[in-house]
């Protein structure tokens, strides 16, 4: 937390977020304890956490992030919907698309990673009514998922949304290779100390930089 600040500390209380992805929204190599349950306890944010292992952004399956974002309860009063950049996408070699031209949901290819991303926050802006913000996971080898990161964030610029970039972040990258070791279980999942003091306070951080500019 960010000690000593007392206002940054009240910014976030109380605040709604919809978290939505997969493993590492999840907390995987945490026992189920991820950013999400760090800020909800140490912060005071309600964390709505739809999070499930293995799933993609694009709605291949009943599993994916479209099929279940449209399980969460509509009438959630959504200070912030969170999405996590998938990296199982990058894995599963889901077609990258093209961004559409168009701001209508049925226009958008949802078997690809462009209209997934699109349709989800075009869903969430006209569900929640609230902010819209990515985040990416931090470097490691899978070209394909770079071509992810650079997607998202020509999409940002036409959806006007937020971009939580762990990836291209010179702080996130200047860690110490034992650092870097003793945080990750892997080279996509952090573990509980990963999360506590490597990821987490890039989110406190970046909220509280958010949630000052609205207020």
């Amino acid at each position: 937390m960010l000690r000593g600040d007392i206002m940054n500390e009240k910014l976030l209380k109380g605040k709604t977020i919809i978290f939505l992805g997969s493993s590492v929204t999840y907390g995987a190599a945490a026992g189920g304890v991820s950013f999400a349950d760090i800020l909800e306890k140490e912060d005071g944010i309600v964390s709505v956490k739809e999070a499930v292992s293995g799933t993609t952004l694009a709605d291949m399956k009943s599993s994916s992030y479209v099929s279940r974002m449209k399980t969460i309860k509509k009438d959630i009063k959504a200070d912030a919907f969170i999405c996590q950049l998938s990296t199982n996408d990058a894995k599963k070699d889901i077609p990258l698309g093209e961004i559409s031209e168009s701001f209508s949901p049925d226009d958008f290819d949802t078997k690809t990673v462009a209209g997934a991303i699109e349709y989800i926050i075009t869903y969430a802006k006209n569900v929640w009514n609230c902010p819209v913000i990515f985040y990416t996971g931090t470097k490691f080898d899978n070209e394909i998922y770079a071509q992810m990161v650079d997607l998202l964030l020509k999409i940002q610029r036409k959806h006007n949304i937020g971009v939580i970039d762990l990836w291209n972040s010179d702080e996130m990258n200047a860690v110490s290779a034992a650092d870097y070791k003793a945080y990750m279980h892997d080279g996509v999942h952090p573990n509980l100390d990963g999360y506590e003091k490597w990821w987490t306070p890039q989110f406190r951080k970046y909220l509280n930089e958010f949630f000052a500019e609205e207020e």
